[in-house]
Order: C-alpha cells, then sequence, then structure tokens
C-alpha cells in the first residue's frame, strides 16, 4: 500500500510552528515515498473553532508551498474532511462499540468522579477512572440510558494486557494496561472526544503513516486500541521531537511569535522557513544547513529525525532569510518587498515609484534579513516631505563643521556635469579634501540630510537614484534648518 499521510489541526487558534512543522515532515515524507499527503480540519470543538483560523491553517500551508492531495479545498473521497460533517460516523462506530462489548456506558457523575479521584490519590493508587460502571449488565445500562439518563461511553480497556507498536523514531514504545483507564470515547452530550473522532477519520482515510508530535505519544496506546477494536491497520507512527526554545524549555510565547502567521507578516520568506524547519530535527547533512525544496524532498526520511529536542531559534532563522534574500533575483526582491513598503505607506506605488524601488533594490537588498526592514530603508525616496530621525539628527547635524560641509556639497553637485554616483562620490570627495574632513564629518551630514538618518543604502549610489533636483532640495531644505 502507498503511503497515506495526514496533518489535522484543529481550527481553534493560528497556526503553530509546530504543527506546520508537524506538517512539513509529513508532507516530505509523501513527496519523497511518491505517498498521499492529506489536509484534514478537526473541527468538534464547535464552541472554539473559527474560520478565521481555518483559513489561517490553509494559508499558512500555501504559503510554506505544501500543497495537500485530498482534503479541505481540494476534495478528495472522503466528503470535505471536516469532522464536523463526519459526526453520524463517530456515532455510527461508537454503536458498533458498544454493540460489541467493547465500550459501555459510565453514569458516574463528574462529582463522583472527582471525589474517587481524590481518595485515590490520597491512597496511593493511580487517579484515572475505576471502572465502576464496566460491571453493570447490559441491558441494565441500556435500561437506564433509554430513561435520559446522562451517561458517558468509554472503551473498555483489556486488562492484563499491553500495548506494543515500533515507533519509527522512538524505536520499541510500550504501555502497560494498567496505566490506561477507560477513557471516554464519546461525552454526555453526545459529542465524540479527540480519540475516537481521529482514530475513526485515520482507519477510514486508510492512514498508513500518522507523524505528529512527541506530545501525542500518550494517546498512541488509546488510537491503538480503538484501531484494533473497529478491526482496522493499525497505522506506523513517528512521534517528532518537541520544539524549544534557545533557553531550553518547551517553546512558547515568551520566547517570542509562535504563529506561523506572526512570520508570514513578519517579514521572511517562505523558502527560508521552509529550509529552516527542514531543521527542527532532521538533518540534510552535518555540514549543509541550506538547501532547496527538491534536495530536501530527494533525501527525508521519517526514520532519520532524531528523538531530541529541537531548538527554535528566532536568531539563526532570521540569518537564514537574510541569506534567502540575497540570494534572490533582483526583480524578483523588489516585487516581494513593495507589498510591504505599500503597507508601510498606507498607498499603492506609482509605477514612477516603483522604477526608483527598483534601481534602489541592489543597494537595500544586500542589507536587510527581513522584508520589513525594506520600508525605513527605502521610504525615503518616496516622500516630498522628508523627516528626521531625532537621534541622528543631533549626533551629525548639531557639530561645528556640518553647515559648511553642507555649502560645499550644494556648491559642488549644483553645477556636476553627469549625475551618476561615480561623479558624485569623485566631487564628494574633492569636498572632504578641501574642508580637511574626514568621511564621518563630511559625508555623514548630506547622508542624514537627504535620507533622514544615518542608516540608509550607499551614499553615492543613493543620490544618483534621488536625482539632482531632489537631492539638492534635501540639502538646502537641512541647511535651513541648521
Amino acid at each position: 500500500m502507498s503511503v497515506r499521510v495526514r496533518i489535522a489541526p484543529s481550527p481553534t487558534g493560528f497556526l503553530h510552528v509546530g504543527n506546520a512543522r508537524a506538517a512539513l515532515f509529513n508532507w516530505l515524507y509523501a513527496r519523497h515515498t511518491g505517498g498521499t499527503f492529506i489536509l484534514r480540519i478537526d473541527d468538534t470543538d464547535v464552541a472554539r473553532s473559527d474560520p478565521e483560523y481555518e483559513d489561517d491553517v490553509l494559508a499558512g500551508l500555501v504559503w510554506m508551498g505544501l500543497d495537500w492531495d485530498e482534503g479541505v479545498g481540494v476534495g478528495g473521497p472522503h466528503g470535505t474532511y471536516r469532522q464536523s460533517d463526519r459526526l453520524d460516523r463517530y456515532a455510527e462506530v461508537a454503536g458498533q462499540l458498544l454493540a460489541a462489548g467493547s465500550a459501555y456506558h459510565c453514569f458516574c457523575t463528574p462529582a463522583e468522579l472527582d471525589e474517587r479521584r481524590k481518595e485515590a490519590q490520597a491512597q496511593g493508587r493511580p487517579p484515572g477512572y475505576d471502572g465502576r460502571c464496566r460491571i453493570l449488565d447490559p441491558a441494565e445500562s441500556a435500561r437506564r440510558k433509554g430513561q435520559g439518563e446522562a451517561a458517558v461511553l468509554r472503551l473498555g480497556v483489556p486488562r492484563p494486557g499491553v500495548t506494543i507498536f515500533e515507533d519509527v523514531i522512538r524505536d520499541e514504545v510500550r504501555f502497560d494496561h494498567q496505566a490506561i483507564d477507560d477513557f471516554v470515547l464519546v461525552r454526555s452530550d453526545g459529542s465524540p472526544t479527540y480519540h475516537l473522532a481521529s482514530t475513526v477519520d485515520d482507519v477510514d482515510y486508510e492512514i498508513t503513516h500518522v507523524a505528529r508530535g512527541e506530545d501525542l505519544l500518550s494517546s498512541t496506546p488509546k488510537h491503538i486500541l480503538i484501531t484494533l477494536a473497529m478491526g482496522g491497520t493499525v497505522p506506523t507512527y513517528a512521534h517528532l521531537p518537541l520544539l524549544f526554545g534557545p533557553d531550553g524549555k518547551k517553546l512558547s510565547k515568551r520566547h517570542g511569535d509562535v504563529s506561523l502567521k506572526a512570520y508570514r507578516e513578519g517579514g521572511y520568506l517562505p523558502e527560508a522557513m521552509f529550509n529552516y524547519m527542514c531543521l527542527l530535527g532532521w538533518s540534510y547533512e552535518a555540514e549543509t544547513t541550506v538547501f532547496t525544496r527538491a534536495e530536501a524532498i530527494e533525501r527525508f526520511d521519517l526514520a532519520a529525525v532524531s528523538k531530541n529536542a529541537a531548538v527554535f531559534d528566532p536568531e539563526k532563522l532570521e540569518w537564514m532569510n537574510g541569506v534567502y534574500i540575497r540570494d534572490l533575483d533582483p526583480v524578483d526582491f523588489i516585487d516581494r518587498a513593495i507589498p510591504f513598503v505599500e503597507e508601510d505607506l498606507g498607498r499603492e506605488l506609482s509605477g514612477a515609484e516603483r522604477e526608483q524601488l527598483g534601481a534602489l533594490g541592489p543597494l537595500v537588498q544586500e542589507r536587510v534579513k527581513l522584508l520589513t526592514e525594506v520600508p525605513d530603508m527605502m521610504s525615503f525616496v518616496l516622500t516630498t516631505s522628508l523627516s528626521y530621525d531625532e537621534k541622528s539628527w543631533r549626533k551629525v547635524m548639531e557639530t561645528e563643521t556640518t553647515p559648511a560641509a553642507l555649502d560645499a556639497a550644494i556648491d559642488r553637485l549644483t553645477v556636476v556635469g553627469e549625475w551618476t554616483a561615480v561623479v558624485i562620490e569623485t566631487e564628494l570627495r574633492a569636498m572632504l579634501d578641501e574642508l580637511e574632513l574626514n568621511a564621518r564629518q563630511g559625508l555623514q551630514p548630506v547622508r542624514v540630510a537627504t535620507t533622514g538618518s544615518t542608516v540608509s543604502p550607499p551614499l553615492f549610489e543613493t543620490l544618483e537614484v534621488l536625482g539632482r533636483d531632489m537631492t539638492l532640495d534635501r540639502l538646502r531644505s537641512a541647511r535651513a534648518k541648521l
């Protein structure tokens, strides 16, 4: 049977980078093996599910280039691939398990369960469900349920017993059934639990490999027991290492952004995110950290994923993003940067402005790690009313030598012939020699006067892009402000 893998996010929040990493590894395995990658939406939690979050899941996967062969939005032989549309199927399986004696109704109230849990803890016994309703006569149980008495449906875990499975990443894993209580399949309101719905879907969709986070390892014996009770084929499991922050603690908001949306909007390239996430638990080879999508597909293997926790380091991701930005074709760089510039300006750019940015692009491309840095590096060419960075102004413009430097620069650039970076540099360096100024004293005032900041692309090339008229207007305006 060909490989069939799935990603099954719940639309109760923005797509977490951990879920995105799981989606990536499943996608890579499907593409490496020629298998099928399925997107399922686990939306049985109606109260917390939100279409906005589902849209975010789809947008995040598309942004990373993770296309799916079956699932939400693309269809397939299993309907909509939303659990909310399969409630009848879960009820059907629940009824079959009850009829087969694999499951039973439990009438214990929450208060009773809490009291017995406290007693067990006080006596040093496992606090899980004690199986009290398991011994009820099925006819009596059916009568009580038929009279409307509230009940949940629990799986009768075989005891004594042990569930053993071979995890692709963690080798042999064993769970003694004494440590697994008779867990709930259907809540008292008739809604299926995660354990039932997820397992029924995996069986029905003929999932061959379940690759998911290590935090779900304790759920796996429960899902295997349900699968066997259904008469289904147990998939191969692979539990991916957890994501930790640079401080060695489980990744959380204290480490910064944890949603993929934040990185999509934060100026990161999808190619860089794809590459970096590949390294969160897997290695292309010891000496290689930057590689293509095709190279990752060719080499990826779930069996090569590490057992150890993976460190999500924003600084390393930012470095890698800079590598990918510098590797872009200049035209592609500008095309990707323009939406960030337009968002910063609050308007669309004109054709002439786009040409200006295109000329400035190569100067900026070598100096940014994030596309969100581009507006600050380019916006000075798009305004007719330049604002000055206060710190830059105080540091550079309020010095004894600045007035003379600006006066000399204005004089020389007013009469310059050809307006090119080479000629501009020749004239301004001659100005430095004439006034016996160093570059900091003579050129930084020109930079602040024309760009508004000490941080900008290379000066001479920038002035060429600005043009003679705008350059001189800004120099004169800054001189008048002194």
